[in-house]
């Protein structure tokens, strides 16, 4: 269970690696828009896990690649914005989000289940408490 905190750090660096993203590194990512879905941060908020949604991207990989090549120096870029509001600026662990497509790939499959209707009750079953 996080602790409000961890939350607020979480919703902070979310909030600062978005922008980071959009504006500093937005030419290195191949024409492929970085979303930050969602950030879990440790108890002593020293590691952050930030995990990342992409759009009109050819290969994520190389994408994730190439941000975890430049950690180092988002992780500079974000100490210069948050050095007023934490101590220690967490070291990031970049991963990829794929609920999304998790959550589509389930819709698919459940949409081509067969399912046969259920069977009709005779109207005696439905008067069995009126006996």
């Amino acid at each position: 269970m996080e602790s409000k905190r961890q939350k607020q750090v979480g919703k902070q660096i979310q909030k600062d690696l978005g922008e980071i993203f959009q504006k500093d590194f937005a030419l290195s990512f191949d024409g492929a828009f970085v979303t930050i879905t969602d950030v879990k941060v440790s108890p002593d908020l020293a590691i952050a896990r930030v995990y990342l949604s992409f759009l009109m991207a050819k290969d994520k990989e190389a994408v994730l690649e190439t941000i975890r090549e430049n950690t180092k120096k988002i992780r500079g870029i974000f100490g210069q914005r948050a050095k007023n509001q934490l101590r220690i600026v967490p070291n990031f662990q970049f991963y990829i989000d794929d609920s999304a497509e998790y959550a589509q790939h389930m819709n698919e499959v459940f949409s081509k289940l067969d399912i046969p209707p259920a069977p009709e009750d005779d109207e005696e079953d439905d008067d069995i408490y009126t006996r």
